[in-house]
């Protein structure tokens, strides 16, 4: 993303905010889409890695599905005017009204996560009189080397149904005549970045699929999920993460049944580096082996670093020439908590109050997550294509 066009713009608006570059946005999803094309695979783009409308109205121009966790997702996937049929409804707590919300809708799939989900699907969508298409989550148990919060395809994680269940799962799909069988669904992770996980993942299924071919089930469509990490560190590598290459890998190692779809939910890997959070320095804080950079923004703009140890890129939105000048800063927010912190002992230009601060690769995971904790203000959201 480059912001120099708009610096004079996003010098004059209240922080902190979120700045989104649409045209940036639309460019990459266009490029990704060509590269699922080659191989016909399908995307449902992951709705909780961000909700802002306008975003969502980008997806649809474009022709994505929708991958969803919420009935509030559906709906919102919905309003925004992504067909039913291209929305994937997934999560381990579905609410009995958020399944018959789904269900009237007639939406492609419920991703179901326990026999006991199952049967409530089955009794609910009985009493509609509706058959309830669904894909069966599986837990493969593959590692995928990411942060012990974000990963989910281990038998230890909360997520999917486990192979020693499948025996019980295809008894209870033969005696519910409501539940029609589409699919599997498998995700186990987020910012994955060793593509050697994902072919590990491509193993994995075969063995599985394999076992339910061998069942005389025969599944029209796999849905593989997301996990395809970001470059956090350098945000401006437009080649990272390289798409054609995480395609390739599941058009090399999975062992697709004749006429069968390939679906995937993508999330962080399409918006992230689209968006960045913007801040403007309040205070410089003599510290005793750095100094505090204390910002407008913090974790109720952004949660990831209070969460998961995250790191962003910060930089100052103007290139000040300072190369002699150069400070050690800790990055904090003006949040009442300790973990309310962006960025330790890093190296920039001498700070002043005032300055303002680009947060890197926030596009995904930062609006959507915002809270009002210490009754803070909402950030707003500006576009590129609001000062072209």
């Amino acid at each position: 993303m480059n912001l120099t066009p708009y610096i004079p713009y996003l010098k004059n608006i209240k922080t902190p905010f979120y700045f989104y570059d649409t045209f940036f946005l639309e460019s990459h999803l266009k490029k990704v889409k060509k590269a699922a094309e080659k191989f016909g695979y399908h995307i449902h783009y992951a709705l909780k890695a961000n909700a802002n409308d306008k975003i969502l109205h980008i997806f649809n121009q474009l022709d994505f599905g929708a991958d969803c966790v919420s009935g509030n997702e559906v709906k919102k996937a919905i309003e925004i005017g992504i067909s039913p049929k291209k929305i994937a409804f997934a999560g381990v707590g579905k609410t009995d009204e958020e399944i018959i919300y789904a269900l009237n809708q007639d939406i492609f799939s419920f991703n179901c996560e326990s026999i006991a989900e199952l049967n409530v699907i089955q009794n609910i969508a009985a009493k509609l009189n509706k058959k309830a298409p669904v894909s069966l989550r599986i837990n493969p148990n593959v590692d995928a080397n990411t942060h012990r919060y974000i990963t989910t395809g281990l038998e230890e994680n909360k997520f999917g149904i486990n192979q020693w269940e499948f025996d019980t799962i295809i008894e209870i799909i033969k005696n519910s005549p409501n539940l029609d069988l589409q699919g599997l669904h498998f995700h186990i992770g987020s910012q994955i970045t060793d593509m050697q996980v994902f072919k590990n993942l491509c193993s994995r299924v075969n063995e599985i699929q394999k076992w339910f071919y061998n069942h005389n089930i025969a599944l029209p469509h796999l849905n593989l999920g997301g996990g395809l990490g970001v470059d956090y560190e350098n945000p401006e590598n437009i080649n990272f993460p390289d798409f054609d290459k995480f395609f390739n890998i599941f058009n090399s190692h999975l062992d697709k049944i004749a006429g069968q779809q390939i679906h995937f939910e993508l999330g962080r890997s399409l918006v992230a580096q689209a968006g960045v959070l913007i801040s403007k320095v309040l205070y410089i804080k003599n510290g005793i082996n750095t100094n505090f950079a204390i910002i407008d923004a913090g974790m109720t703009e952004l949660i990831r670093p209070a969460l998961y140890q995250a790191y962003h890129k910060i930089m100052p939105l103007e290139n000040k020439n300072t190369e002699n000048n150069i400070e050690r800063y800790d990055i904090v927010g003006p949040i009442c908590e300790s973990s309310d912190t962006f960025a330790k002992s890093i190296l920039l230009p001498k700070l002043n109050r005032d300055d303002l601060l680009v947060i890197f690769t926030a596009g995904a995971y930062g609006e959507v997550m915002a809270s009002r904790y210490n009754l803070r203000d909402l950030p707003k959201a500006y576009y590129a294509d609001e000062f072209s």
